[in-house]
């Protein structure tokens, strides 16, 4: 596995591809979910990508984004609302 993200420095779009995430045998697109601009990518996915799923709220988070809008952040799911989603 292994996570590509090559947007930094960019103004992208709720909504817009900011990155690709390889498995074993699919590559699934990441999409920013507000407005803003990646400012960082997190160094540790280069050598070690299965943080992602290991530990994706601490060592396994993948880019910081710089918001257009402070109040995007409204619009997310909560962690806990996502997990009852999923499960």
């Amino acid at each position: 596995m292994y996570v590509e993200i090559e947007t930094v420095g960019q103004q992208l779009n709720a909504g817009d591809i900011f990155g690709t995430v390889e498995a074993v045998k699919t590559v699934s697109d990441l999409y920013l979910p507000v407005n803003g601009a990646v400012t960082e990518v997190n160094p540790k996915l280069n050598a070690n990508p299965e943080l992602v799923n290991n530990d994706p709220y601490g060592e396994g988070w993948m880019a910081k984004v710089k918001l257009s809008n402070s109040s995007d952040i409204e619009s997310l799911m909560q962690a806990e609302a996502y997990q009852n989603m999923v499960s």
